[in-house]
């Protein structure tokens, strides 16, 4: 576990040429394909020389979350272990060590429409002035959040404390008419402490 070019791959390469070892590939970007740059990913010889794993297995327009890395992990990590061989877990994703080492809390899966709404009406209002309306209804989220961390304010599935409370008004544009009916918008802290939120929006 370290940051980028701290020398993971070098000592997990030492350990993969001593010990029977498949590697893990903890890390965020390095799951998707043909991000090369900057996400120090293993070169084609290293990954002949070692067995690597969760590198290149996903387009870049594709989500990958916490998790699906947990439920990816766990599944290599059994099949690995049943090879009697051993699995060596290296990266810097912080988040993805924790979802694999202490679990992730019980939440609904994110609804493609609803985040549809809501890049709309990000579209036309802009992410400060979401930011801005989810500030009125929960300071405490919203101060964690920058105004234009568009992929914390969209977020992903959160806790319903807030279902009973409208946060917009009606929408006047052409473009937010897709949507008649009430939508959630989620704001994700990146604390560890339970501070997500649901947020209904009146459409």
């Amino acid at each position: 576990m370290g940051p980028t070019a701290s020398g993971k791959t070098t000592v997990a390469m030492r350990l993969a040429r001593e010990l029977p070892c498949e590697i893990i590939s903890v890390d965020s970007a390095q799951v998707y394909k043909g991000m090369d740059i900057g996400t120090a990913k293993p070169g084609a010889s290293l990954l002949k020389e070692a067995p690597h794993h969760l590198i290149d297995v996903i387009e870049p327009h594709e989500r990958y979350s916490a998790a699906r890395f947990r439920d990816d992990a766990l599944a290599l990590m059994r099949e690995i272990t049943e090879r009697d061989r051993i699995p060596l877990l290296v990266g810097g994703t912080m988040l993805y060590f924790q979802a694999l080492t202490e679990g992730l809390n019980e939440l609904p899966e994110a609804d493609p429409m609803i985040r549809l709404m809501i890049e709309t009406m990000a579209g036309e209002q802009g992410w400060p002035a979401l930011h801005a309306r989810l500030a009125r209804v929960d300071p405490e989220t919203a101060a964690r959040l920058e105004p234009n961390d568009a992929q914390r304010i969209e977020g992903m599935p959160a806790s319903s404390a807030y279902s009973s409370r409208s946060v917009f008004s009606s929408a006047t544009s052409p473009a937010s008419s897709i949507a008649s009916k009430r939508c959630a918008i989620r704001a994700c802290s990146t604390s560890r402490s339970p501070g997500t939120r649901e947020i209904l929006i009146g459409l």
